[in-house]
Order: structure tokens, then C-alpha cells, then sequence
């Protein structure tokens, strides 16, 4: 939704999220050659932390991320934390990222924390209708991109990059199974609380099975969390690159595989039966890689030992039921902004069976 630049100061706003008059005055303060707010617009797609592309006079283009309204975990959401990696991977990796411009912890300002960063130019590739002018070998070559830039994460000097202390790598998988379940616990409580009922028996056999089948610490890596075709920005021409990598929310120093998995659980196949209601379905058009071929090339690309990677795909189902619940907790509550929301909670039950599947199977 725009913002005219002209209205008066104080004027209401009705940008979901946005104090504009309160953030117009702290870009003054702290950005002052910025310049005045032209228009502030919701970047379509967003399901968890808010983003917004805020144009301002002279038509440079910046973005703010901030969390979510509505039902909120206590342990998500760390726009801090958000700004810290960005910055730190903007500092002279491999990494492509946006350059980070403020933070700002004064929740007053807009109502939470937020941060802004440069505007970069690129697609955002999701249907398949978005692959209609996309030709199998430039598909190819950015599944390719894709498979490197994940790479490139995972192969960050965390030291040099002043990332050595962005987590707690000992037992990291433990602690990821106990903290999405804590996240599952509090979406129940927050959709209980709507009159809804949700029976999702596979859930509880789930992360029995997950915790019979932890396997040994690996060493520890910088992970993004949600990594996806669908959080990078995409550049086609002259040839196809990854222009950024975004939504760095979960990010934190853990176990690289985990990345992967997700990336896998999210990779879509023509041939796939059941479709999830987030992620690209892109990748199923022609050209692109699959699954086994995704993993064969980040296999070459940094040498890891791929054993139990059923487990972390098993484990990157349930981890995305429980973030998809808990955004159907949001929507219950008829706190989510944007569209598609409806849908969410449908595709929680999905994941829970593929994530059985893989673990009786080993199919990836």
C-alpha cells in the first residue's frame, strides 16, 4: 500500500505494520541524507518476519524487515540477530547478500525492531507459471547458482567473518527438536485459544522417531535456516546468478545438513504426488535439477558426508510443520497480512506423512 509523500505529518497510516509519521522521523534522525518517504509498499510472499519496500524522494529504494503481528514464539523473530549476519556476510564472503543500512531497537518507532537494507534488483521465482521465459539450460545454470550459494554459506570462515559466536553448535540438532516442539506446544495454545480443534496424530510419533534417530554432532557451520530458491533473488542475464540471499531470520552456526534438507523437502519434482502450500513449484518446470542431482552437486561442492540424509529431510518436514502451524495459529487469529494464508494450515498434515515416508523409505 503507498504512502503519499505529501500527506501531512501525523497523518494516520494505513500501511499494515508501518507507523509512517514515527518512521519518518527516524530516518531523519538516522539517515538524514535519505531523503523524505515517497511510498511504502508490502512485499507480496512474506509469511513470517514482514518486509517492505520503501521508496523515498529521488526514487532510491530501500527494505525493512520486521517481525510478524499477531502471535509471535519468544525465540524467533531476532531482527538483531537478522542484521548481524547480513552485515557480517556483506563484509568481503561469497555470500550474496543486501548491504545493511540501520537497525533499530527502539520498538516504539513502528511498534518492534526493525532493520533497513539496500533495495537489490532481481526475481523472486515461485510458480511455474514464472518459468514460461525461462529456457531448460538457463534453468539448469541456476540450479547451479542455487547449489553454490549454499555452498558458500556452509563454507564461511566463521572467525574471519566475526560469526564464532552466533550459536551453540554442541548438540545443535537436540536442541533444534526440543525448540520446535516448545514452538509447536505454543501454536497449539494460541489456536486452542481461537475454539479450533486441530487432531494431528503423526505429530507426537514424529519427534518420538526423530529423537530415536539423532545422529552424532557434525562440525559446526554457518546455517541460513530456510534455504529455498524462493528466499534468493535471481538475475537471468547475461547468465544465471544469484543476486542475494534473503530471510536469514533462523540463521545461526549449526549443522549444514540441516540446510540441505530443508532445501530437499521444498525442491519440487514433476513428478511429486503432494504439493506444499509454501515454496517454489519451479523447480518441477524443465531444465532444473533434481533432487538427486542438487545433492550430487553440493556433495561435490563441499565434500560432506551425506550419511543419514534421510533423517535431516525427515527432520526439514517436521521442522516445517511446525513453522506452518504456527502461521495458521497467526492467521486464526486473523493477524497475518498478505494472502494465501487460508491454505497454511492444510499443508501441515502433508508434511508429517512425508516426513514418516522418508524415514521408512529413505527416499529423499
Amino acid at each position: 500500500m503507498s504512502v503519499d509523500a505529501e500527506q501531512p505529518a501525523g497523518t494516520p497510516s494505513e500501511v499494515p505494520g508501518i507507523d509512517v509519521p514515527r518512521l519518518a522521523d527516524w530516518l531523519a534522525r538516522e539517515l538524514p541524507e535519505s531523503g523524505r518517504i515517497a511510498a511504502i509498499d508490502l512485499i507480496a510472499g512474506g509469511r513470517s518476519n514482514l518486509t517492505y519496500a520503501i521508496t523515498l524522494d529521488g526514487g532510491r529504494r530501500v527494505v525493512l524487515r520486521r517481525p510478524p503481528l499477531g502471535h509471535v514464539q519468544p525465540t524467533a523473530h531476532d531482527m538483531g540477530r537478522e542484521y548481524r549476519v547480513l552485515t557480517a556476510l556483506g563484509g568481503g564472503t561469497a555470500v550474496p547478500v543486501p548491504r545493511t543500512l540501520a537497525l533499530c531497537d527502539d520498538e516504539d518507532v513502528i511498534g518492534a525492531r526493525f532493520y533497513l537494507m539496500d533495495h537489490v534488483e532481481g526475481r523472486v521465482l515461485r510458480s511455474r507459471e514464472d518459468a514460461e521465459d525461462i529456457a531448460p539450460e538457463r534453468a539448469r545454470g541456476l540450479s547451479e547458482a542455487l547449489a553454490a550459494a549454499l555452498a558458500a554459506i556452509h563454507t564461511v570462515d566463521v572467525d574471519a567473518a566475526g560469526l564464532a559466536d552466533f550459536g551453540r553448535p554442541s548438540g545443535y540438532m537436540e536442541r533444534q527438536l526440543a525448540r520446535w516442539r516448545r514452538q509447536w506446544d505454543g501454536s497449539q495454545e494460541a489456536i486452542r485459544a481461537t475454539g479450533t480443534v486441530r487432531d494431528l496424530p503423526e505429530y507426537d510419533r514424529l519427534g518420538a522417531r526423530l529423537a530415536e534417530r539423532m545422529p552424532p554432532d557434525r562440525p559446526a557451520r554457518l546455517v541460513h535456516g530456510d534455504f529455498r530458491l524462493d528466499n534468493a533473488l535471481v538475475r537471468l542475464e547475461p547468465r544465471p546468478e544469484i543476486a542475494a540471499v534473503v530471510d536469514w531470520e533462523m540463521s545461526t552456526l549449526g549443522d549444514p545438513l540441516s540446510d540441505l534438507g530443508l532445501t530437499l523437502v521444498y525442491w519440487a519434482e514433476a513428478a511429486d504426488a503432494d504439493e506444499l502450500p509454501v515454496g517454489a513449484k519451479i523447480t518441477s518446470a524443465p531444465g532444473f535439477f533434481t533432487r538427486r542431482e542438487f545433492i550430487d552437486r553440493y556433495a561435490a561442492l563441499t565434500g560432506s558426508d551425506l550419511a543419514d540424509l534421510d533423517f535431516y529431510v525427515a527432520f526439514a518436514c517436521f521442522k516445517l510443520a511446525v513453522i506452518l502451524e504456527g502461521i495458521h495459529a497467526r492467521y486464526l487469529q486473523k493477524a497475518t497480512v498478505g494472502e494465501g494464508f487460508d491454505q497454511i494450515g492444510e499443508g501441515v498434515p502433508v508434511l508429517l506423512r512425508r516426513a514418516h515416508r522418508t524415514l521408512d523409505t529413505g527416499s529423499l
